[in-house]
């Protein structure tokens, strides 16, 4: 199988270099100092799953250089998606899966409007990771996971031969029945966590312990919980209860992705996130009070930072 990254951030890095490490044919398409990073020195992985170096990797900035590959992981920020589409034309073949693991609802549209849908998939992962410096990947919590799957949930032998690369890597993956609902979960869990976390400026085992913050909070999940209904997907009566669940069992130390983003005053996925939730909540007539204080809270800082 033929798999091309487009990105290689603390997710791209991560799950490209575990199917790269295994001996899949995996080419990472990047730019600037970690494509320089790449050529030059290789790519490591710190990971509480297991350290691994790759002294020599596919890299390119040329994805024409690449042609037609089985699957295309989209693994850049949600806000860089447009641009990035914009490169996927050489890699796309007749039966070419494209998947998105970004922490965002709408990643499946914007791909489909450019390459077709008939070649995106849902999907999703599952990690804590970041880059250290340029070819130099940390994961330091949760187990790292990706879920994918045709966006009819139908069953597919793209998909299934996927699943098998994912599997020789010994990366976690599944092909979930419904992949909206697993979509829709994941962006439950990580849009407010997200949110508080940049709003408050802490790790994750400093704001949790905190009443009013875990009230504010709750009230955003109950507002995606509702705003997944008006979607047509029902995430379970205990879906507040079970996103709590993982919240409280994260290390103390964890940050997530848009949080450090926004502490280090880099343009964030504010608006694929918290602003999804508002802009959807328009649309479908789901109130969003709690979520909107968050977001409209972030909104200076990341003015800020695309300014900058």
């Amino acid at each position: 199988m033929k798999i091309a990254v487009l990105g290689c951030g603390g997710v791209g890095g991560y799950f490209g270099g575990r199917l790269a490490h295994a001996g899949v044919d995996t080419t990472f398409i990047a730019r600037g100092a970690m494509l320089d990073a790449l050529r030059t020195r290789g790519l490591r992985v710190d990971s509480i799953a297991g350290d691994f170096t790759l002294d020599h990797v596919n890299a390119t900035d040329d994805a024409a250089s690449v042609g037609p590959v089985d699957a295309v992981l989209v693994t850049v920020k949600a806000w860089q998606i447009p641009e990035a589409a914009a490169q996927l034309a050489p890699l796309i073949g007749e039966d070419t899966a494209v998947v998105p693991l970004e922490n965002g609802i709408d990643s499946p549209t914007v791909l489909a409007n450019v390459v077709g849908r008939e070649h995106v998939l849902g999907g999703l992962c599952a990690i804590v990771s970041f880059i250290v410096e340029p070819g130099h990947i940390r994961h330091i919590a949760y187990e790292p996971t990706v879920m994918f799957g045709e966006l009819d949930n139908a069953r597919s032998a793209r998909a299934d031969r996927l699943l098998e690369a994912f599997v020789r890597a010994g990366v976690k993956a599944e092909i979930p029945p419904d992949i909206h609902q697993a979509m829709w979960t994941k962006f439950l869990f990580i849009a407010p966590m997200s949110g508080i976390g940049a709003l408050t400026r802490v790790p994750i085992g400093q704001w949790r312990i905190v009443p009013g913050i875990r009230d504010i909070v709750t009230a955003s999940l109950e507002e995606v919980v509702a705003l997944a209904a008006a979607h047509g997907v029902d995430l379970g009566s205990d879906a507040v209860a079970r996103i709590w669940a993982t919240c409280d069992a994260m290390p103390p130390e964890s940050t997530s992705s848009l949080q450090r983003d926004v502490l280090a005053g880099r343009p964030s996925e504010l608006e694929a996130q918290l602003g999804a939730i508002v802009r959807l909540g328009v649309e479908r007539g789901v109130a969003t009070p709690a979520t909107n204080f968050i977001y409209q809270s972030l909104v200076p800082q990341e003015m800020k930072a695309r300014q900058a």
